[in-house]
C-alpha cells in the first residue's frame, strides 16, 4: 500500500496530468549537458555521431533520431491539428479566430526581433525561424501546475495556438529549410502519395497498410532534398478519421516518454566552455531570447487585443489580459521545435551550440515569467 500511495499513484497523477513529459524534458536535458561536459563528454558527443544503417541509407544516430524517430513526433502532431480542424477548437471559424491571430503574432513578431539583431550576417539570418516555435509539452505541463487558477478556456485556446503554431513551422520547414530538389524521387513520393488518397477514399480500414506506405514515402521525401519530417504530416492528414483517433492515443506514451527525451539528450549534447559562454551575448544568442523571452508575448498580446478591439474574435471566457500576458510568456517555451529548427539552421557546431543554449535559457525565462504571471492572475 505505501508502494502505491507514494510511487505509483504520484507516477499516475504525473503522468495524466501531462508533467512527466515535461519533467523528463527537464532530466534527459540536465543528464545530457553534464555527461557532455564530464570525463566521458568526448566519448558521449562521439556516440552521437556513430553510423548506422544499409548501403543505400547510412546515418549517425543523432541524424536516425531528427530524420527517422522525430518523423512519428510529426505525425502525430499531423493527427492533433487533423481532429482540432474537425471536431476541435478549429472546427469553428469564430472560436479559431483568436488562436489562428494570436499564434500568427507569435510567429512573426519574434521572427522580426531576431533578424534585427542578426540583419548584418546573412548565416546568421537563416536561423530566423528558431524563435517562433512553442513547444507544447512544455507549455501544457507549467499550466497544469497552476491547476484551477488557470480557467478551462484558457488552457484551451494555449492549446489551440501551440498546434496552430506546430503548423507554422511545419510550414516553414517545408518552404525555407529544403536542400536541392531531387525531382524524381518527389515525383515518386507524389504518387505514394496520390495512392495514400485513393486508400483514404476506398475507405481502406488497415492502419498497418496506411503505416507501411508512409515509411516507403518517407524515404523517397528524404532523397528528394524534402526534410523527411513532413511524411508525418502528410502521413496523417491522409489517414481516415475513423484510425485516426485510436492511433493518436497509442502514439502519446512512445512519443512523450520515449521518442522526445531521446531527442533531447541526442540535441543538447553541448560542451560548454570559455568560448561558448563568452558567445552567450552574440547576435545568434539575443535574437534567439529576446524572440522567444520579448516577441513571443509582444506578438500574441498585439494581435489577440486588435482582434478583440475589432470584434473580430473574443477573449476566452474567465480570462483577463493579464492572464493572456501570462500565456503569452508561457508561449515563450520553445524548446523541442526550437531545437529541431536550429539544427536544420546551422551546420556550424558552434554556431548551433549557441543557438541551443540561448533556447534553452530563453525557454527557462518565459516559463518562469509565464508562470508568475498566471499565478499572481
Amino acid at each position: 500500500m505505501a508502494i502505491r500511495k507514494y510511487v505509483i499513484d504520484p507516477f499516475r497523477e504525473l503522468s495524466e496530468t501531462g508533467k512527466l513529459s515535461g519533467i523528463l524534458l527537464i532530466c534527459a536535458t540536465i543528464l545530457s549537458i553534464s555527461l557532455s561536459n564530464s570525463e566521458f563528454g568526448l566519448t558521449y558527443l562521439d556516440l552521437w555521431q556513430q553510423q548506422i544503417g544499409f548501403s543505400f541509407l547510412s546515418k549517425s544516430i543523432e541524424h536516425w533520431i531528427n530524420d527517422g524517430l522525430m518523423v512519428i513526433f510529426f505525425f502525430l502532431v499531423g493527427l492533433e491539428i487533423k481532429r482540432e480542424l474537425i471536431v476541435g477548437e478549429l472546427s469553428n471559424r469564430r472560436q479559431a479566430l483568436l488562436p489562428v491571430l494570436a499564434a500568427i503574432g507569435g510567429i512573426v513578431t519574434p521572427a522580426l526581433i531576431y533578424i534585427l539583431f542578426n540583419m548584418r550576417s546573412p548565416e546568421n539570418v537563416h536561423g530566423w525561424a528558431i524563435p517562433t516555435a512553442t513547444d507544447i509539452a512544455f507549455s501544457l505541463a507549467i499550466l497544469s501546475l497552476l491547476g484551477n487558477r488557470v480557467p478551462l478556456s484558457l488552457k484551451i485556446f494555449l492549446t489551440a495556438l501551440a498546434i496552430i503554431d506546430d503548423l507554422g513551422a511545419i510550414l516553414i520547414i517545408a518552404v525555407f529549410y529544403t536542400s536541392t530538389l531531387q525531382i524524381n524521387y518527389l515525383l515518386i513520393a507524389m504518387v505514394i502519395l496520390a495512392g495514400l488518397l485513393i486508400m483514404n477514399r476506398m475507405h481502406v480500414q488497415y492502419i498497418s497498410l496506411y503505416l507501411l506506405t508512409g515509411v516507403v514515402l518517407w524515404y523517397f521525401i528524404l532523397k528528394s532534398g524534402i526534410h523527411p519530417t513532413i511524411a508525418g504530416v502528410l502521413l496523417a492528414m491522409l489517414i481516415p478519421q475513423k484510425l485516426s483517433g485510436d492511433t493518436e492515443h497509442q502514439l502519446h506514451k512512445p512519443v512523450n516518454y520515449v521518442i522526445l527525451p531521446l531527442f533531447a539528450l541526442a540535441n543538447t549534447a553541448i560542451p560548454l566552455d570559455m568560448h561558448s559562454m563568452g558567445m552567450a551575448f552574440s547576435d545568434i544568442s539575443l535574437g534567439i531570447v529576446c524572440g522567444l523571452v520579448f516577441g513571443k508575448p509582444i506578438g500574441i498580446l498585439l494581435f489577440s487585443y486588435l482582434s478583440v478591439k475589432f470584434q473580430v474574435a473574443e477573449l476566452p471566457a474567465r480570462s483577463s489580459w493579464k492572464m493572456m500576458a501570462g500565456i503569452g510568456f508561457v508561449a515563450g517555451i520553445g524548446f523541442t521545435m526550437s531545437i529541431f529548427i536550429a539544427s536544420l539552421s546551422f551546420h556550424n557546431a558552434d554556431s548551433l551550440n549557441i543557438a541551443k543554449l540561448a533556447i534553452i535559457s530563453g525557454s527557462i525565462f518565459s516559463a518562469v515569467a509565464g508562470y508568475i504571471i498566471l499565478l499572481r492572475s
